[in-house]
């Protein structure tokens, strides 16, 4: 059937309509491997991350890892498929079974590399867990005076990355310490007691990275991203003793008002920005799995809260473990359901 003239012109303006609207300024999945920041017309690009350094451990113990149709996938490969395109892992130095030691990670980066994916290194610099609770000490550390504690900082910092690069791996961001709200290294870098040596501390990991690769963002993250006060008393004690970092990184695990902890968070973003001129990351965010669809909500608005940081300097949004399910290592946050597919809330990832 022929179209009169007019009725091309009107399938033509609309064909172009369509295709404008569809593209959404840019942003789309970005599964190819493309490492660009997420955006669209309206907000700032920014990162979107998971840390799934528990990945190989489970593996190991048999635990596989499904698409929403249903299909046994590789956990990086599915990563990349709901458009995370930063891999974060943590770095132990001396842990039980290797795991999160420097091979460890060596072999998990290289596999998120050969995806097309970023890569972020959280070094704990202790055996095992380091938060706000607890910063203990690697074991072969513990007798160390300070001097020769901060040269060893700088000297395995530096051998870890080394031996990162020579694998191929050049990480975007790496982060000297953990969720580090009291220092590092107690009772040595405890900042409540010696905030210069904390300082000392924060500036031997920077000057480390550095001479491996200067254009590796170094990150001090800190918990509670809710919390200015507390931000304000870290990085202005590490400002006044002359420590050196890039970037200011943050957790948020908020409770059942999750609204007012992104307020909040949103705020203390905003006022890092201003009072130290350092953007800011969300290096932690999680809620129970059993929450799914509100988890989501959250997401979606804190990733939109963190694009709308002022100067665009939000930088980007990391869920902590969201491959774990079936309560792994009595973890409960992760974003899987108890067959090892991706929940919902996983959806916010994928935003135009």
């Amino acid at each position: 059937m022929k179209l009169t003239s007019l009725t091309c012109i009107f399938f033509l303006l609309f064909t172009v309509f369509a295709a404008c609207s569809k593209s959404g300024g840019g942003g789309g999945n970005n599964s190819g491997g493309d490492t660009t920041k997420k955006t669209s017309n309206l907000d700032t690009p920014i990162y979107m991350g998971a840390d799934i350094s528990w990945v190989t451990e489970m593996e190991n113990s048999g635990l596989k890892f499904y698409n929403s149709t249903g299909t046994a996938t590789d956990c990086f490969q599915l990563m990349q498929s709901l458009d995370i395109d930063v891999i974060r892992l943590r770095v132990w130095v001396n842990p039980t079974g290797g795991w999160n030691g420097t091979q460890d990670v060596v072999n998990k980066a290289l596999r998120a590399q050969k995806l097309g994916q970023r890569v972020l290194i959280d070094f704990h610099y202790s055996d095992t867990w380091a938060d706000p609770g607890h910063q203990t000490k690697p074991a072969a550390w513990t007798s160390l005076d300070f001097a020769t504690l901060t040269s060893t900082v700088t000297n395995y910092t530096q051998g870890v990355l080394d031996t990162l690069k020579a694998a191929g791996v050049v990480p975007s961001w790496v982060q000297v310490g953990n969720e580090v709200d009291n220092g590092m290294l107690w009772p040595d870098g405890q900042a409540s007691t010696n905030m210069a040596n904390f300082a000392a501390l924060v500036t031997a990991g920077y000057k480390a990275v550095k001479a491996v690769s200067d254009t590796t963002q170094v990150i001090v993250h800190v918990s509670n991203g809710w919390n200015n006060s507390l931000f304000r008393w870290v990085f202005d004690g590490l400002t006044a003793n002359n420590a050196q970092f890039d970037v200011i990184g943050m957790s948020l695990y908020p409770a059942d008002a999750w609204q007012s902890y992104n307020d909040s968070c949103a705020a203390n973003m905003s006022d890092m920005v201003s009072r130290y001129h350092k953007p800011v990351m969300i290096c932690e965010v999680g809620m129970p799995e059993s929450e799914a669809a509100n988890c989501e909500g959250f997401l979606t608005d804190l990733i939109h809260k963190v694009r709308a940081v002022p100067n665009k300097q939000g930088l980007g949004v990391f869920y902590w473990e969201p491959e774990c399910y079936n309560n792994w290592q009595s973890y409960s946050l992760g974003a899987f359901d108890n067959t090892g597919k991706p929940t919902v809330a996983m959806n916010a990832f994928q935003l135009p």
